[in-house]
């Protein structure tokens, strides 16, 4: 029998506080239940495990079933073995999930059990929507990153190019109808399965689903070369989003929010100049004090509102210049009051933007390609499978900015 525990690790720290802190990468079989570990394992430490990309090489093995996390409640998921997917069109094919990512709606499942509609314990679902991974039929092999919503290609809105607006879209991890991509496969219509560049990561792939809502969003607000941009929020999507601008020619970028850790992390992930609003004062005070500070004169051309909250929104509204451009990219509360009578007298254009469209995803996979956008440094950690609960706490809990989930290995 081989050794029960092997480390590598290019850290000087090797757990002698048993903090425990190390995640599995590969293993043999002969599993150990009172450790938790397989014998023959070879474990690093969480700092470095996020330079492991995991990639199995036997992707293309026959399976009888697909193990799923399946969330039956608030709080309450289960992992189990449900039936494989069966490709009945001969233009899906079945990916062999590698990550998927932790964004806000899955915390609110977590957390609520849903967001409109709740996950039940007659109707549970599988979790997951940002994901990546590799095809496993019917030709197995291309890396692909997953556009997670599939529309009908029939209705008015799908053939005017907005797909987006269906009212028959199907989206993963979307109660009651629509399962997620937190399982071993997904099956997904072919040409809504991405392919992407060598150069890049099975993990940063995982990305190019929040940065598609960013390109949606910038290309709504036209961002031309030149222009100054305010972005509300510095999560992953409003740092995606001052990237993306960036990206697209503007002259100069600022990034609010009331967070001064995640500004922090902001002005070493962009060249930016942040503001923090005060939580005492009113968004037109804000709204003030911002262009007082940063000499912005009447305001900046475009406002990219990416936390949706009432009071940031009427601060982006406050901080357009006349004739400027508002788009609002979080989403939050259903029903908000924006200050009209600045709209009408600015002439400001308000825009919503809602996921993405025809093309984005395209652009996308061509910032990373180019690296004109890197991801790699908002990758905060990478759990197993197996414990994908504590990725969904440590998001709920601020910790990090974007944590992934590992795929089924075995």
């Amino acid at each position: 029998m081989p050794p029960l525990l092997s480390l590598e690790c290019c850290c000087e720290e090797m757990d002698h506080a048993r903090t425990k802190n190390f995640e599995l990468i590969y293993g043999i079989s002969g599993w150990d239940f009172s450790l938790g570990l397989r014998r023959g394992s070879v474990l690093r430490c969480s700092t470095c495990v996020d330079r492991t990309s995991y990639e199995p090489q036997d992707y293309d093995r026959p399976f009888k079933d697909n193990l799923s996390c399946l969330l039956y409640g608030a709080g309450h998921a289960r992992f189990e073995d449900r039936p494989m997917p069966e490709i009945t069109d001969p233009h899906d094919v079945l990916i062999r999930i590698s990550y998927t990512g932790v964004c806000g709606s899955d915390v609110h499942f977590w957390k609520h059990g849903g967001v409109t509609r709740k996950v039940s314990e007659e109707e549970p679902l599988v979790m997951g929507h940002e994901a990546s991974g590799i095809v496993y039929s019917p030709q197995p092999g291309d890396r692909v990153a997953i556009e997670p919503g599939f529309p009908c290609r029939r209705c008015k809105r799908c053939k005017a190019g907005k797909y987006n607006l269906c009212p028959a879209m199907r989206f993963a991890a979307d109660p009651p109808r629509t399962h997620g991509t937190l399982a071993r496969f997904f099956k997904i219509p072919d040409d809504f399965a991405y392919k992407i560049p060598d150069e890049l990561s099975l993990e940063e792939a995982v990305l190019v689903e929040p940065l598609s809502v960013a390109v949606h969003g910038v290309r709504l607000a036209d961002v031309r070369p030149g222009q100054s941009v305010l972005v509300l929020g510095s999560g992953t999507i409003g740092l995606l989003v001052a990237a993306t601008a960036k990206a697209f020619g503007a002259g100069s970028i600022f990034i609010a929010d009331i967070n001064e850790k995640k500004l922090e992390f902001a002005k070493g992930f962009l060249d930016c100049a942040t503001f923090v609003p005060a939580l005492d004062a009113s968004p037109e005070e804000n709204a003030a004090r911002f262009t007082k500070e940063l000499n912005l004169d009447d305001g900046v051309d475009v406002v990219l509102e990416c936390t949706g909250v009432e009071s940031s929104a009427r601060t982006g509204i406050y901080a357009s210049a006349p004739g400027g451009v508002f788009v609002q990219i979080g989403m939050g509360k259903p029903d908000q009051t924006l200050p009209m009578g600045a709209i009408m007298q600015k002439e400001t254009v308000v825009k919503a933007s809602f996921r993405y469209a025809p093309g984005d995803y395209d652009i996308a996979l061509g910032l990373l390609g180019s690296g004109k956008v890197s991801v790699k440094s908002l990758i905060s950690s990478i759990v197993p499978f197996e414990r994908a609960t504590e990725a969904w706490d440590k998001t709920t809990n601020g910790e990090g900015i974007k944590n992934l989930i590992r795929g089924v290995q075995d």
